[in-house]
């Protein structure tokens, strides 16, 4: 019996929330890198009554991205995409990271675009902190969005005398997620479906926790300290945004990006907001 299926690229916990969100009654792939922690995911939602399936996929690697949507047609057409998949700045280095987070999500998004079926829905989790980087050309937000995949890494302000470390590596990631969600939701749409990014701030990961023991730790916590919450934000605050924009009531919603915890980076630009006098 044919089912709905997602994709879930990326076995963390911002993933997993949205996928147990949307997920019911659905075949769930799920796809990491690390199989053991794809296992875990699924065998942590499948004890919960979804149907879950694990498998190794490199997200920086274009065949390993079409073995696991032809995994998925197995069982039905797919009609979400969720991808949470990504190394943070603490976590790799300059070439990792725009190899996977940069090139890995425009393929991902490029491939699933092919096959996702009409009335479909994608979200992929990019970030704050592609947002609190100075504002790029018009010509290079251009490059970012509709460059062919095989040409990005190639692009001039990616190559590494143009990087100057691992969170800039990240920021340019995120900056190119956005954008490529811009221009891939027009070919999404000329098969009825829609796609979306998500830009969240701290949130409460593995990866994220990282970030707090690393060298830029200090910054991170006085970052969301400075945020309206004054906390950092959870997984499942992440899912009840990409949960509207994957149901009906998101229905015109497309190649749009929500950032999460906005004050932050209004913190990060302006300081402080002061109220008028």
């Amino acid at each position: 019996m044919e089912k709905n299926v997602m994709i879930l690229a990326g076995a963390g916990q911002i993933g997993m929330a949205i996928a147990r969100r949307l997920g019911y009654g659905m075949k769930i792939v799920v796809g990491d890198k690390n199989i053991k922690n794809a296992e875990a995911i699924a065998d942590t939602m499948n004890k919960a009554g979804f149907d879950v399936e694990a498998f190794e996929m490199d997200l920086s690697n274009r065949e390993s991205i079409k073995a696991i949507i032809a995994q998925a047609q197995k069982y039905g057409d797919i009609t979400m995409l969720v991808n949470a998949a990504g190394v943070s700045p603490s976590q790799a280095p300059i070439e990792a990271i725009l190899k996977v987070d940069l090139y890995g999500t425009a393929v991902l998004l490029e491939e699933v675009g092919k096959v996702i079926a009409t009335g479909g829905t994608g979200v992929t989790i990019s970030s704050q902190s592609g947002h609190r980087m100075p504002a790029l050309t018009p010509e290079q937000d251009r490059l970012l969005a509709t460059t062919p995949t095989e040409e990005l890494l190639s692009l001039p302000m990616l190559q590494p005398e143009n990087i100057h470390d691992t969170l800039h590596a990240y920021q340019m990631a995120k900056r190119c997620n956005v954008k490529r969600v811009m221009a891939e939701a027009v070919k999404w749409g000329e098969r009825g479906a829609r796609v979306n990014s998500i830009s969240p701030g701290i949130i409460v990961t593995p990866l994220a926790l990282d970030e707090f023991n690393g060298p830029r730790g200090d910054f991170y916590k006085n970052m969301f300290a400075k945020c309206p919450a004054g906390r950092p934000g959870t997984a499942d605050e992440v899912a009840n945004v990409a949960e509207l924009l994957m149901r009906p009531q998101g229905a015109c919603i497309t190649g749009a990006d929500f950032l999460i915890d906005g004050g932050a980076t209004a913190s990060y630009f302006y300081g402080p907001l002061q109220p008028e006098k």
